[in-house]
């Protein structure tokens, strides 16, 4: 069908008035994507078609996890960039191997005031030479979000899921600390996209826009932690999946823990039970195993998770808070081992 712009002529007091035509929407700028340069606007990609940043630009598409990473109770809103005409891939682990590229997109705020206010956007996108994170923090006017390599500390005011008033110093982080929670093997990769942790409408979207290539294997799904009806180690091991496997895993920047907190992992003292701390130190908290069954006060594992302690607490990025509802889970799971 042709397609051309609708002129509508008013008649008003004898004279003829045209209405503008609209602008049109410029795409996403692959070309941005995939320069070498760390662009300074957030802006510059075209990811949104507001200036506020909640309206994807086409091809741009909002993606949701069974069970999502805990940053101080930050609400987090996830979007996926494929190149038109080109697919994402799952692995034989049902990792997603996105074509060289790709972006996705992670913007987190708060509701302030009563307002949703956004505080940071972070993109990972995939160029020539691999992965690359990038964080933008969003100004008072919620107009625009400026490149801070260094990271920075926002204070923010909000109400928490159980109605506590928190006053906290939001930490964004810097482009190293960006690389240290999405290294694997040495390379940067997306965390939290995985077949298992994607929900059944993310899959639906994806495979329905033709972003994603139909897997040759079933992949079954995490739970979403905060579900009550699900199993408790199904629950524990979910969070765990996605709170700490990025670093504890076999290939993640804490290998050398042997601390290995992956969902499919099925050795139980790679999984913690039972076993001693690498190196002994203010880490342990004079404790002996990073979990004792029956025993969570005299489990590494929650002592960390507790501590807001520099160099004691777990994960070391991302919160200035305990997580209350996560380290009950986690308790009792390990109340109930034998």
């Amino acid at each position: 069908m042709r397609t051309f712009l609708a002129v509508i002529t008013l008649c008003v007091a004898g004279f003829a008035v045209s209405a503008a035509p609209t602008k049109p929407i410029a795409p996403v700028s692959d070309a941005v994507i995939m320069a070498a340069g760390m662009p300074k606007k957030l802006s510059e990609y075209g990811f949104f078609t507001d200036a506020a940043g909640w309206t994807p630009n086409k091809g741009v598409k909002l993606y949701r996890l069974n069970s999502a990473l805990f940053t101080d109770y930050a609400e987090k809103y996830r979007y996926i960039y494929i190149p038109a005409g080109q697919q994402a891939v799952a692995d034989g682990d049902g990792r997603l191997q996105f074509p060289v590229g790709s972006a996705l997109i992670k913007s987190f705020g708060y509701k302030i005031d009563g307002q949703d206010r956004l505080l940071e956007t972070r993109v990972l996108l995939h160029r020539a030479d691999g992965w690359i994170a990038l964080p933008y923090v969003w100004n008072a006017e919620q107009t625009e979000a400026t490149l801070k390599v260094a990271g920075t500390r926002i204070p923010v005011r909000f109400t928490d899921p159980s109605g506590n008033a928190r006053d906290i110093s939001y930490a964004v982080p810097n482009k190293n600390q960006c690389k240290e929670c999405h290294s694997l093997s040495n390379a940067v990769v997306p965390i939290g996209p995985k077949m298992r942790n994607l929900t059944h409408d993310t899959l639906d979207m994806l495979l329905s826009n033709a972003m994603l290539e139909q897997p040759g294997r079933d992949h079954p799904p995490i739970p979403d932690f905060a579900n009550a009806a699900m199993p408790l180690e199904s629950r524990a091991r979910a969070y765990l999946d996605i709170n700490c496997a990025h670093c504890h895993n076999r290939e993640g920047s804490a290998s050398n823990s042997g601390l290995f907190l992956t969902y499919e992992e099925e050795s139980p003292v790679h999984l913690g039970v039972g076993k001693r701390p690498v190196a002994a130190g203010r880490g342990s908290g004079g404790f002996a195993f990073a979990i004792a069954p029956g025993e969570p006060d005299q489990s590494i594992m929650m002592y960390r998770l507790k501590s807001l302690e520099p160099g004691v607490a777990m994960p070391e990025v991302g919160r200035s808070l305990v997580h209350e509802e996560g380290a009950a889970l986690l308790t009792e799971w390990i109340a109930a081992m034998d």
